[in-house]
């Protein structure tokens, strides 16, 4: 009989290791909760009562563009919501199938943000460059939503994960817009041209820099890791 076979055995306990090291890896999910929360207690209450009068962006002559506009906005604050979720490990882990409905509500309330944003943005406060920006932001959102959930339901998972965090960046190209839009509007000015250039640039930076982050942390995770990272990631 070998002496390895008298020894004891001894298994590690990676739970509560795991548990430490998810919770310390992702610091950001409480965070995250709690500026979609700020937000939508500053943004959403004037559309509640469905009045133009308390809307917190002019409202132009036309008909369509009230309606749509609050209908972006109810429908993008569930969305919200729901990125709040599906970005949360341990609800995904430990709640699968509460995953896949806020999932699946992400999605659909994504087709009404995505063309809302694209009529509403027919209507701009901050000249053609707001207008393309917005355009475009509605564009990608609806083609970044409908390829992730074409891939989910094709079990192309890794495909999927990688075309909704694209998805939530520019779902949240919306609340990074507000701190763009004070940093150009103390660069540029609040009248005239400077303030049409503050809107137009702001616009643009809202969803480009988050689409930017989103693709560097992509590629950081393709990246071959040292055989360190590899190992523990496998624990």
């Amino acid at each position: 009989m070998a002496i390895d076979e008298l020894l004891p055995t001894s298994r590690p306990r990676p739970d509560r290791r795991m548990r430490k090291r998810s919770w310390w890896r992702r610091p950001w999910v409480f965070p995250l909760a709690a500026v979609t929360i700020g937000f939508l207690i500053y943004a959403l209450p004037p559309y509640l009562s469905l009045d133009p009068a308390t809307s917190r962006l002019p409202v132009p002559a036309s008909p369509v563009y009230y309606p749509v506009l609050v209908t972006h906005i109810l429908f993008g604050s569930i969305m919200l919501c729901c990125a709040t979720l599906q970005v949360w490990p341990w609800l995904r882990r430990k709640h699968l199938r509460i995953h896949r409905w806020s999932g699946r509500l992400y999605v659909l309330t994504a087709i009404p943000v995505g063309v809302g944003g694209i009529v509403v943005a027919q209507f701009p406060h901050g000249g053609p460059m707001q207008q393309v920006g917005n355009t475009m932001l509605g564009l990608l959102l609806l083609v970044c939503t409908v390829n992730g959930y074409r891939a989910v339901r094709q079990r192309r998972i890794g495909d999927h994960r990688e075309w909704m965090i694209r998805s939530f960046a520019l779902a949240y190209s919306i609340v990074a817009n507000r701190i763009w839009l004070v940093i150009c509007l103390a660069v540029f000015g609040f009248e005239g041209p400077g303030l049409v250039a503050a809107i137009g640039i702001s616009t643009w930076m809202s969803w480009v820099v988050n689409l930017l982050i989103a693709e560097w942390w992509l590629h950081r995770r393709r990246s071959p890791r040292s055989p360190t990272r590899t190992a523990d990631a496998a624990a």
